[in-house]
């Protein structure tokens, strides 16, 4: 609909957006830091740093070998050859066709096969159904890269899946590097070479999907690459990711992911561009997935395998929009932009209703609408009626912008020093003014390093103020929509607030374990899942705070473990195969006095052995009660690995559903926002008179949790610790229940 957020696109394409401001990208960081040390590993001996592969001679080769070419009409490879030769000639390759029997294609000599081609040549692109046989031959030759077009693979299923393995290894044999299988000629489409600016580099999955960025052209804004990575047998993603932020005509890199060949990968991958400051603009399908994990844990109950990768996404700076359009216009404003002077929003229009509706939009996204100051308002009352509201949103009244004030008003607007983008409405044409208020803004554009925004409503789009000002000008960006608008600004201010000052996680990863490490390893039970004792004493190896507890096994050795430990106290079975006590009415809490411990022990005892559990005795544990309960845990992601998740805990956990999750490696910035995207977050700072609790140890928790994580690895399946109270500020956390299992 049109004009909506979300969902399908509009009829007119082509005619959402022009982007902004035309200037060479700059580095955050310096590349040969990243260079220096791309060889690091982590503590479980993963790289660290994400290799760049040489992609010039597959964007840019030589030479070309085209096997099983073919020029007789009616033949599915002919149009596909002459498109080949075609763009060899765009580029400056060599062409050499490849077929058994012709000996000319489209006027070119044909050799029978690859063994036969006259020189080394760079790019091989096959146009036969099985390209396995062809692979040895391409090793022979010193080919360096190949395309496979032929399908049947993964995409197919079980079967096919297996052909792509053995695809995989044989190019992994041959020492070259594949694009494919499943994949197209998106990568030899023509490129416009008459436009200017940062470029948007496009990587798809389904070339399909990146046609509405490839015909951003036809607006003004540049296109550098097209790499449709198909089935990613070999080359994925996170490959053109890392040499695209290394190309510095690129301003934005547009991704289309079906699927994440590899998470680690990708991370590095969107490390490197954040390291460069190279926005990455991704749509990912696949968010209503659930993913197929049966786990014991709470965490690995709420965390869904979406909900990771939408958080990883984040952790790294990727831009996750829906749809294509918003994938269209957010590439194009982030690739041209310049940095904001400012975060403040100025919304400026003609009619009340309309600026107010913006705002409304725009503040709920994020956007913040500073008022302007009394002395600006003032300044802006020299052209606009004082009966009319010009404290932001900037209301106009209409007859200015046709005249010489509207210019005046623009740029008065322009001038605060906290506004960094201005957005005007525009949502009908009305000329001469909408003419006159256009031009206005192009004009101003130009003059000012601040972004200016304009949302053409019309739905004919078809409008000279339309088609010849506003899509002419580079340095106005223009939307179709409030929602795009909308979404893109809040990723251009996002992705600049990300970048000033971005510290790698992977450059605080942990290099060698850690003395705790140790420890941990000699409680590790592989296979099997950790009784609540021995979870609490591997908690206890990694400095995470326990109550004082003892395990018994006779009830008056649990009278004696309850004067030591304290009354009151709290009584729970302990076994290797018990993960939720509570339902089972395992739990007893509250005891003050030797009887009351007495028959728990023997209800405890009574209890299990009529549910069949078996255990390995029970706890006698200090009662902490004054606090937030809170969950952290670790799971195993099938794309990512182990992910730490926090969130509000106890009991209700699953009701609440109130998490968040992170990737390691991560800092402390990290674990303090993972306690800001949470929706009960208030609850930390205290409520109804209750005081605020120590969330520098919450967070201390969560880091050490991590470093469990990182240090484990998969050796750790999952990790449960709910409830950990939170005590009040100064006074600690303490994980009160805890649930581990063994890989």
């Amino acid at each position: 609909m049109l004009g909506s957020t979300h969902g399908t696109l509009t009829s007119d394409l082509r005619a959402r957006v022009v982007a902004c401001g035309e200037q060479p990208r700059q580095a955050v960081h310096d590349t040969a830091s990243i260079t220096a040390t791309d060889g690091a590993m982590d503590v479980s001996g993963r790289p660290l740093y994400a290799p760049v592969p040489d992609l010039d001679r597959f964007f840019r080769p030589s030479s070309v070998a085209v096997v099983g070419a073919s020029d007789s009409e009616g033949r599915p490879n002919t149009g596909i050859t002459r498109q080949l030769v075609d763009w060899a000639e765009r580029v400056g390759a060599r062409l050499h066709p490849v077929h058994p029997t012709r000996e000319h294609v489209f006027g070119l000599r044909c050799f029978p096969s690859v063994a036969d081609l006259p020189e080394e040549v760079d790019l091989a692109v096959l146009l036969v159904g099985d390209p396995l046989p062809v692979i040895e031959e391409l090793a022979e030759a010193k080919v360096k890269f190949a395309v496979a077009f032929a399908s049947g693979y993964a995409e197919t299923g079980d079967v096919g899946a297996v052909a792509q393995t053995r695809l995989a290894a044989a190019v992994e044999r041959a020492g070259l590097r594949l694009l494919g299988p499943n994949t197209n000629l998106n990568a030899f489409e023509r490129f416009r070479d008459d436009l200017t600016g940062p470029a948007i580099a496009l990587i798809t999955q389904s070339g399909h999907q990146g046609r509405p960025v490839f015909t951003l052209q036809d607006l003004g804004v540049r296109l550098s690459h097209w790499a449709p990575t198909g089935n990613e047998a070999d080359l994925e993603t996170a490959d053109f990711i890392s040499y695209f932020a290394e190309r510095p005509e690129v301003g934005a890199i547009a991704c289309y992911v079906e699927g994440l060949k590899d998470g680690r990968s990708f991370l590095l991958a969107a490390d490197r561009a954040a390291r460069r400051g190279v926005p990455v603009v991704a749509v990912k399908v696949g968010r209503t997935e659930t993913g197929a994990r049966t786990a014991a844990s709470h965490t690995g109950k709420l965390t869904g395998a979406d909900q990771v990768v939408d958080a990883a996404m984040r952790q790294y700076g990727v831009i996750r929009v829906d749809g294509l359009d918003e994938l269209q216009d957010t590439a194009a404003l982030l690739a041209r932009a310049r940095p904001p002077a400012a975060e403040g929003v100025v919304v400026y229009s003609i009619s009340g209703g309309r600026g107010a509706h913006f705002s409304d939009l725009a503040c709920a996204a994020g956007l913040r609408l500073p008022r302007l100051s009394e002395a600006k308002q003032a300044e802006l009352h020299t052209w606009i009626p004082e009966y009319l509201n010009v404290a932001n949103p900037v209301d106009n009244g209409g007859h200015p912008v046709g005249d010489w004030r509207g210019r005046k008003i623009i740029d008065a607007i322009l001038a605060d020093p906290s506004v960094g983008v201005l957005i005007c409405p525009i949502t009908g044409p009305f000329p001469p003014m909408s003419d006159r208020l256009a031009q206005d803004l192009v004009d101003a554009a130009e003059a000012t390093d601040k972004l200016v925004c304009v949302v053409w409503g019309s739905p004919v789009g078809t409008e000279a103020a339309y088609r010849e000002t506003l899509l002419g000008s580079s340095r106005v960006a223009t939307f179709r929509t409030f929602g795009n608008c909308i979404t893109a600004v809040r990723a251009f201010l996002d992705h600049h607030r990300f970048t000033t000052g971005y510290r790698s996680p992977f450059d605080e990863a942990p290099r060698t374990p850690s003395p705790s490490f140790r420890k941990a390893q000699a409680l590790m039970r592989p296979g099997k899942q950790l009784s609540e004792h021995a979870a609490k004493q591997l908690l206890r190896a990694y400095g995470i705070r326990v109550p004082r507890e003892q395990l018994v096994t006779s009830a008056a050795a649990a009278v004696r473990a309850a004067g030591l430990v304290g009354y009151p106290v709290v009584m729970k079975a302990s076994g290797t195969q018990l993960a939720h006590k509570t339902e089972l009415g395992l739990v007893k809490v509250g005891l003050t006095s030797a009887s009351q411990v007495r028959d728990a022990y023997r209800d405890l005892t009574d209890i299990a052995r009529y549910e069949g559990v078996d255990l390995d005795g029970i706890l006698v544990c200090q009662m902490v009660e004054r606090g937030v309960e809170m969950v952290v845990g670790v799971t195993q992601d099938a794309l990512f690995g182990p992910t730490v998740t926090v969130g509000l805990g106890g009991v209700l956990v699953e009701v609440l559903q109130d998490v968040a999750v992170r990737v390691p490696p991560f800092g402390e910035d990290q674990a303090r926002a993972m306690l800001g995207d949470l929706r009960g977050r208030a609850l930390l700072e205290g409520i109804r008179g209750g005081p605020p609790v120590d969330v520098d140890a919450l967070v201390e928790v969560v880091l050490r949790v991590q470093r469990m994580a990182l240090e484990l690895g998969d050796e750790l399946s999952e990790l449960d610790i709910n409830p950990l109270m939170v005590l009040p500020r100064g006074q600690g956390a303490v994980a009160l229940d805890a649930l581990a299992v063994c890989r």
